[in-house]
């Protein structure tokens, strides 16, 4: 009987749990769970005899690799995974995966509300702007900007998008106008939505060179990860683009700046926010759950990440 860990320092909610089990329980495997843990042992401890597991934001390093003897398959649930070292992964021959597509639409409505809330002055009392009419350039085209484009031209917005690794028929076919530059993202949107990971080519990546591009008024919006914004680069747009915004599902390292310089065009969630919904609790556990037996049962690798 295959033995499964489901290791969440920020654990799932009760209904995710619910479905989780019974899939798990469907297949006869056994489950352990680790729920709320603090200290990293724990999670080393549980993960000793274990043949695949399931986290949210945990880390799991090359510690947790030597201490997992029997471990085949590490799912996060969720779409980003740079809290796996995935060349660990790979060195101790286990596949990582990830659910994309999972937290998509959440992400995506998360993005569309912040523009909005920029949009009105984060509902000051005073004139704000419409989002009809404007354009918005998506940098990436994955599962997240694809739900967002569907949203954004419901309201009426002009939706372009720039994505190295896709073909403008790809990009087309959904009503969007490709770019074919990454400076073509910074001086055509109104408003600016990334959707990339944090690698070693994007980490601090978005920059000077490129934020002096920005239409003044353009608003930044960040759903991605803090570490692709060069933030020297960040404050020097605020400073030069006297009505250019930034909001941002992470705290960005310059926070304290940008609250006492300039509280009103800018905002970040308390913590990351983008996949907290229900819905989304739900749909990622239980795809984590469901390739876990694909991949033990069949071999199946789809979403496979290393």
């Amino acid at each position: 009987m295959p033995k499964v860990l489901i290791a969440t320092e920020k654990p799932f909610a009760a209904p995710a749990v619910e479905k989780i089990k019974a899939v798990f329980e469907a297949a006869g495997y056994e489950q352990v769970w680790l729920e709320s843990y603090t200290d990293p042992a724990d999670l080393h401890a549980a993960v000793a005899d274990v043949d695949a597991m399931i986290i949210r934001s945990d880390k799991v390093d090359e510690a947790v690799f030597n201490a997992a003897k029997n471990l085949k398959i590490v799912v996060r649930a969720g779409a980003g995974y740079d809290n796996i070292d995935l060349a660990a992964a790979t060195a101790h021959n286990v596949v990582a995966m990830n659910t994309p597509g999972q937290n998509s639409n959440a992400v995506a409505e998360l993005a569309l509300a912040m523009m909005i809330y920029m949009a009105r002055g984060k509902f000051n009392g005073k004139s704000g702007s419409e989002l009809a009419g404007k354009k918005l350039v998506l940098y990436g085209f994955g599962y997240i900007p694809r739900f967002l484009t569907k949203m954004a031209q419901g309201i009426g917005m002009e939706v372009f998008a720039y994505d190295p690794y896709l073909s403008d028929a790809t990009i087309t076919k959904e009503g969007v106008t490709p770019l074919h530059k990454v400076e073509d993202i910074f001086s055509t949107g109104d408003y600016i939505s990334l959707h990339i990971p944090a690698t070693a080519e994007t980490k601090k990546s978005i920059n000077w060179d490129l934020l002096s591009l920005v239409k003044d008024g353009c608003i930044l919006v960040n759903t991605a990860r803090k570490e692709v914004i060069d933030e020297d680069a960040l404050l020097k747009a605020f400073e030069e683009k006297k009505k250019f915004r930034y909001v941002s599902d992470v705290e960005p390292d310059c926070s304290d700046k940008l609250a006492e310089l300039y509280p009103d065009r800018s905002y970040w969630t308390p913590k990351k926010m983008g996949a907290q919904t229900g819905e989304a609790n739900i749909n990622a556990g239980v795809a984590s759950a469901k390739q876990i037996i694909g991949f033990l049962e069949k071999g199946d690798t789809t979403f496979k990440v290393n």
